[in-house]
C-alpha cells in the first residue's frame, strides 16, 4: 500500500477503534512482538489475507505510540515469515505521522491446496490458526484435515463399510437405481450388475461403500450409529429454556434409516411442530393456509445437510441437528463449506462436490436435482412467503441453516430490496471493496460499489470509514443493523 493509505487506515482505526476479519493491530514502541506466528497464519488461511498495523496500543483507547525502529521491525517481521510453511512474503509500508513511524505488513491469502499455513517450529498441527472476527484460533484436527480432504481429493461417500454386504442391501431399491441408470446407455446395458456396481461405487473392491449404505440399507444406524440426524422442538428461543410445566422439548426424536427416509421423517417432525395460519390472499381473495416455514425451503435445507455433510471418520459420531424454536429452526450438519466457495457465494456460484458419487445416486434415484438449485429454492420460497431471507453460517466445522418465521411487515423494511438487506447485513462486520464485490458475485469493483453500495450510504443503511476520503482504496464499508 501506500503512505496515503496507510494515513487513511490510521484514520479508520481512530474512529472504529476495533480489530476486524482482516485488521490486526499490534503495539511495537519497546520492540517487535516475538509471536507474530497465529495471526500471519490465520491471515494467511483467509482468502482475502489481512494487514498487521504496527504502531497502535490497543490497551490504551487506540493510541498511536509509533514503533521503536522502523528498520529494525521490519527485518523481525521477514524473519518470522520465513519461518512458516509456506514462506510469508508480506508487503511492508512505513509511514511517520506526528514524528512517529508506522509500519504496514500486508498478509496475502495462499491458494486453498496449499493451506494450511503453519508455523514450523510447532508444526501442522499446533502451529495452524484460523480467524474468528478479530481473534486468531488454532485449528482443530478436523479443520486441518478438511483442507487435506480437498486437496488430495478425498471420497469419503465411497469409502468400504467392511461389515455391510450386497444382501444387505434393499435388493428393489438397488434393481430400480440400476434400471435407471441403463435407460438410455447402451454400452452399460451390456455390462453385468457386478461390473456396474464396481463402476458407480456401489461395491468397491468388492466391499460395499458408504453411499451404497446410504442408499439402500434399510438401516444404516446399525454400522454408523451417529449417522442421523436428532430433531427437537423446544419451548423458548435457546436450548435449556423451559416451558410453563418445566418441560425442556416439546417434541424429541431421533430420525434415522436411509437418506430417503430421513429425510421425509424430517419433514414430517416440522410440519407437526409448525403452526399453520390462514391468511387471505390480497390479489385472488382467496383464503390460503400458510406454515411458519415453507416446507419446500425446508426440505431442500435437510436435503442439502445429508447429501454434503461431512462423511470422513473425523465426524461419524455426529449427527444431523434439526432444531426448531419459538422464533427459528435451525438445522446444523458436520463438515463446514468444501472447497474454494465461501459463505458469501452460496447460491451465486457452482461449488465443488464433497460427496460426488452420493449426491450422482440420489440424481438418479430422483431425491435432487444436483443442479445446485438448492439455496436459490430456499431463499425463492422465503420471499413467497414474505419472509426474512434465510442465513447461512459456517462455524468451523459445521454448516448451519437458520429460517425466521417473522414476517417483513415494517414500510421500512419492505422498502428495501432483499439484495440491499443481505448486503447490509453482511456489511455488521466492516467490509472492503474487493470483499463486497466478491458477495455480489461481481468483477467490476467499481461497478458494484457505485451501482450497489453508494444508494445505501446516501440512504444511511451503510456508513464509510473515512467519510472524507470516499474513493480511497483502504475504505471499509460498514452498517449498524440489518435494518436500518
Amino acid at each position: 500500500m501506500t503512505t496515503e493509505e496507510l494515513f487513511d487506515i490510521l484514520e479508520a482505526i481512530a474512529k472504529m477503534k476495533c480489530e476486524t476479519q482482516t485488521l490486526e493491530l499490534k503495539s511495537a514502541k519497546n520492540g517487535c512482538p516475538k509471536h507474530l506466528y497465529d495471526t500471519l497464519s490465520s491471515f494467511s488461511n483467509q482468502d482475502e489475507g489481512g494487514i498487521i498495523i504496527f504502531g497502535i496500543e490497543e490497551e490504551n483507547d487506540f493510541s498511536e505510540t509509533g514503533v521503536y525502529d522502523p528498520q529494525d521491525i521490519q527485518k523481525k517481521i521477514n524473519e518470522q515469515c520465513l519461518q512458516m510453511e509456506p514462506i510469508i512474503r508480506p508487503l511492508i509500508t512505513v509511514a511517520k505521522k506526528n514524528d512517529k513511524y508506522f509500519v504496514s505488513a500486508e498478509i496475502p491469502g495462499i491458494d486453498i491446496a496449499d493451506r494450511p499455513c503453519y508455523y514450523k517450529g510447532r508444526g501442522r498441527m499446533k502451529g495452524s490458526y484460523t480467524r474468528i472476527g478479530d481473534s486468531d484460533e488454532p485449528m482443530t484436527e478436523y479443520e486441518i484435515y478438511s483442507y487435506e480432504a480437498f486437496r488430495r481429493k478425498y471420497q469419503d461417500d465411497i469409502r468400504e463399510v467392511p461389515r455391510a454386504t450386497i444382501a444387505t442391501l434393499d435388493k428393489g431399491g438397488i434393481h430400480k437405481y440400476i434400471n435407471a441408470l441403463k435407460n438410455g446407455k447402451p454400452n452399460l446395458s451390456l455390462m453385468s450388475n457386478d461390473e456396474i456396481y464396481e463402476l458407480m461405487s456401489i461395491t468397491r473392491n468388492g466391499k460395499v461403500t458408504l453411499s451404497a449404505v446410504l442408499m439402500f440399507s434399510p438401516y444404516p444406524q446399525a454400522y454408523f450409529p451417529q449417522l442421523c440426524i436428532t430433531a427437537i422442538s423446544v419451548p423458548g428461543t435457546e436450548i435449556g429454556m423451559t416451558g410453563d410445566s418445566g418441560e425442556r422439548f416439546l417434541d424429541n426424536q431421533r430420525i434415522e434409516g436411509n437418506i430417503s427416509d430421513m429425510l421425509n421423517e424430517a419433514l414430517h417432525f416440522v410440519k407437526r411442530n409448525m403452526k399453520t395460519k390462514t391468511i387471505i390472499n390480497p390479489k385472488t381473495g382467496e383464503r390460503e393456509d400458510r406454515t411458519d416455514y415453507p416446507i419446500t425451503a425446508v426440505r431442500e435445507a435437510v436435503l442439502n445437510a445429508l447429501v454434503h455433510r461431512d462423511y470422513s471418520i473425523h465426524t461419524e459420531g455426529m449427527p444431523v441437528q434439526l432444531n426448531i424454536y419459538e422464533n427459528r429452526l435451525e438445522i446444523s450438519s458436520p463438515g463446514g463449506i468444501y472447497g474454494r466457495i465461501n459463505v458469501d457465494q452460496l447460491g451465486k456460484v457452482q461449488p465443488d462436490t464433497r460427496n460426488p458419487v452420493l449426491a450422482k445416486g440420489l440424481e438418479i434415484l430422483r431425491i435432487t436435482e444436483n443442479r445446485y438449485s438448492g439455496i436459490p429454492t430456499i431463499q425463492r420460497e422465503m420471499k413467497q412467503n414474505n419472509l426474512p431471507p434465510a442465513q447461512f453460517h459456517d462455524k468451523r466445522g459445521s454448516f448451519v441453516v437458520e429460517f425466521y418465521k417473522n414476517e417483513i411487515a415494517t414500510t421500512q423494511e419492505t422498502s428495501l430490496r432483499d439484495d440491499q438487506l443481505e448486503l447490509i447485513a453482511f456489511c455488521q462486520t466492516p467490509r472492503t471493496r474487493h470483499e463486497i464485490s466478491k458477495f455480489l458475485g461481481l468483477t467490476s469493483i467499481t461497478y458494484a460499489i457505485q451501482t450497489h453500495v453508494m444508494p445505501l450510504v446516501q440512504a444511511g443503511k451503510i456508513h464509510l470509514s473515512i467519510p472524507e476520503k470516499p474513493t480511497s482504496s483502504k475504505q471499509l464499508y460498514y452498517s449498524d443493523n440489518k435494518s436500518n
